[in-house]
């Protein structure tokens, strides 16, 4: 069976809008990072896909977790909370951090029984980790270049180099442990000229650390690894080629370093289909209003800078055409240049690949329209109802 004829027979048992999830594609995704970057320890970034089935196919695989919140912590340590005690401890400390920054006091001292590793980047962070989770482990987040990716973390997070080796002495003075050093280049990096910067800066920063006595051990380079949206997109073997270079050229054997992919991992795994429920032609073009939009699974339009794909089933002489979503909302626009079949009708349906990632994370009920349904291929648990 085509993948084609697989989609109309998922949307014909389930209707749509349906999410197909292919836990083949998460692991091969995960074993494809393990192997260009042996000497990294894979953190799956939740919030790229929160779905608990893909959490439960990465523990089985072995994988580690970056997690933003307290919720995002349960879901994975529902896997480990049958372990013994020193075990337990063994896990959220070694496979789990907490890779926000800024945290809640709730959260912190929710969390200060596990011992946890959590990132820093401000004195009032300092304060709060040193009052309510003195016990944690603390990484430093430092602000590097981001130019060109598809979304920039620098002006919202990252302590400035040059104010990095102080922040690290204000930790130490209050008591508390920084076991390393994180950056990150921005979602979707395709200028690898980022990650050469950040390295050097992590590199500086860990010299100086350790010319005054701190045991840093660990090097965080975040995520931003490229997806093949599109051809242009550069090939992961070629960054992976160059980060095992600069690692061994820059930092030592015992330097643990980790990453945290979560659109790598998730977004090629998933594939939507969605029904046209109106067609209409206005100033010219097509309009194809499908079930589906920016509210809803397509939200990595506006939160991501995502640019939609869209594919149909049927042949025909194709044209530039809008592709709009079903909300009362003008701004619910997917895109207006999608080329596709003119002769569609009301019933038909289209598809988009590689929307695994940020686009069910932030969909909503928005007019009262459901979430699309989501269905796992090739999971190994139970389907959710």
């Amino acid at each position: 069976m085509n993948q084609q004829d697989e989609l109309l027979q998922f949307a014909a048992q389930h209707g749509t809008p349906l999410c197909i999830i292919d836990h083949d594609k998460i692991r091969e995704n995960y074993r494809t990072f393990k192997t260009h970057l042996p000497r990294v320890q894979c953190y799956y970034a939740v919030k790229a896909n929160s779905a608990q089935q893909i959490i439960e196919t990465l523990f089985k695989e072995g994988s580690s977790f970056d997690v933003a919140s307290y919720n995002e912590f349960m879901q994975v340590y529902q896997y480990i909370k049958h372990f013994e005690k020193q075990q337990k401890k063994y896990f959220v400390w070694d496979k789990i951090i907490f890779s926000n920054t800024i945290k809640d006091r709730h959260t912190l001292a929710k969390i200060k029984q596990y011992k946890p590793l959590v990132t820093y980047d401000n004195s009032a962070e300092v304060k709060k980790l040193k009052e309510y989770c003195d016990t944690a482990g603390l990484v430093i987040r430092v602000k590097v270049p981001d130019t060109g990716s598809q979304v920039e973390m620098s002006t919202k997070f990252g302590v400035e180099p040059g104010e990095a080796s102080d922040l690290i002495d204000e930790a130490f003075n209050a008591g508390l442990k920084v076991e390393g050093i994180s950056f990150h280049v921005g979602s979707q990096c395709t200028n690898f000229d980022n990650y050469t910067a950040a390295l050097s800066i992590a590199s500086e920063l860990f010299n100086d650390a350790r010319k005054k006595g701190y045991g840093l051990n660990l090097l965080d380079i975040g995520g931003g690894f490229p997806v093949p949206y599109d051809p242009q997109v550069p090939d992961f073997a070629k960054l992976a080629t160059l980060l095992n270079s600069e690692f061994q050229r820059l930092f030592p054997e015992d330097i643990e370093i980790l990453a945290e992919p979560g659109r790598f991992i998730a977004a090629t795994a998933a594939t939507l289909v969605a029904e046209i429920v109106g067609k209409a032609r206005r100033n010219g073009k097509i309009f194809y209003h499908i079930n589906d939009g920016v509210y809803h699974s397509y939200s990595g339009v506006v939160y991501d800078h995502w640019i939609p794909n869209f594919s149909a089933f049927k042949e025909g002489e194709t044209e530039i055409c809008a592709v709009v979503g079903p909300t009362c909302d003008s701004f619910d626009k997917i895109t207006l240049s999608a080329e596709l079949p003119a002769n569609l009708e009301v019933g038909d349906f289209l598809y988009t690949v590689n929307i695994g990632a940020y686009g069910t994370a932030s969909t909503t009920r928005f007019n009262g329209f459901d979430p699309a349904k989501i269905v796992h291929k090739n999971f190994s648990g139970p389907q959710p109802e």
